[in-house]
């Protein structure tokens, strides 16, 4: 019989020996987790605490007669009797609508417009746009509270700016003549929404490919028949934004006409009436809930438009 051989020893390759792979570690250490826990709960808090909480409270109440004084055993619920009353009974209640409609169609097509424009006028990098920028987004940072204060010292009727200017032999009271003071409010509302309305413009204007553009002078397009039929439908979502901002801007006026005559005489808004009976004299909190719950309502039908887009857009993509 032969000898058996011996197996030849495994030679080790050159080189490094491979290096083993650790772990990658996915759990969070306990400081990350507080902060993450802190970062995360403290806003939802207060959201449910100044948002939620009360929007449903304002819903229930809505159902209810209730003076505000006692406890929650002094409530009387009515079921729909308080949106029987406003919608059938209410006086002030559809002057407000009407007066929010023409507020929102004001603001739809005189701000809008204004901001479109300006917003390609400094498109277009002419000297001093920074300036410009700056001078006509000012308006924004004022408050509504501030512009009435000083749309109050333009349209007084004596010694007013505008009647000054004017120069007429009889001076026109535009803020108590209630058949004009709606739309002297109007433009001082206007004056405050137009810089927000160019800001957004300018930013959608910026993000439009220049490609786009130059494809269009290629084909002989005009520079205005470039804007509305390129560029224009290309800002889709800019549009739809600035309709949003629009409405609730129009549905949440409130400090202007408020500081000026209170929202009476020709001034009523859905806003004025939850205030006024609210914290009025009265303090019928049923009535002046259900009116805040119409309100809501017509906010959340553009706000719940709004959101499709944007997500079923990011599906899309």
């Amino acid at each position: 019989m032969t000898a058996l051989q011996e197996k030849p020893k495994a030679v080790a390759p050159d080189g490094p020996p491979p290096r083993r792979r650790g772990k990658r570690a996915t759990a969070l250490a306990g400081t990350d987790k507080l902060v993450l826990a802190l970062m995360l709960g403290i806003p939802t808090v207060v959201h449910l605490l100044f948002v939620w909480i009360p929007t449903l409270g304002s819903v229930a109440l809505s159902f209810s007669r209730w003076n505000g004084i006692g406890g929650f055993e002094d409530i009387e619920w009515i079921g729909v009797g308080n949106y029987v009353e406003i919608f059938t009974e209410y006086p002030r209640f559809w002057p407000a609508v009407q007066h929010n409609v023409i507020w929102l169609l004001f603001l739809l097509v005189v701000p809008t417009s204004a901001g479109l424009l300006l917003a390609v006028l400094l498109d277009r990098e002419i000297r001093f746009s920074r300036v410009y920028q700056s001078a006509l987004y000012m308006p924004m940072v004022l408050s509504l509270a501030l512009v009435g204060f000083i749309w109050q010292l333009i349209y007084t009727p004596d010694g007013g700016l505008l009647n000054s200017v004017l120069g007429l032999d009889k001076p026109v009271d535009w803020i108590g003549d209630s058949d004009i003071n709606l739309y002297a409010v109007l433009v001082a509302a206007a004056w405050r929404h137009t810089g927000y309305i160019m800001l957004l413009y300018l930013a959608g204007l910026k993000s439009v490919d220049p490609a786009l553009k130059e494809a269009a002078a290629l084909d002989g397009a005009s520079a205005s028949q470039t804007f509305f039929r390129v560029t224009f439908p290309v800002m889709k979502p800019v549009n739809i934004v600035v309709l949003v901002v629009t409405v609730i801007e129009a549905l949440r006026a409130f400090d202007i006409v408020y500081v000026i005559n209170k929202g009476r005489n020709g001034l009523e808004l859905l806003s004025v009436l939850v205030t006024d009976n609210i914290i009025g004299e009265a303090s019928r909190i049923g009535r002046g809930s259900a009116v805040a719950v119409v309100l809501l309502t017509i906010s959340l039908g553009f706000i719940i438009t709004y959101l499709y887009q944007v997500f079923s857009k990011e599906n899309r993509t």
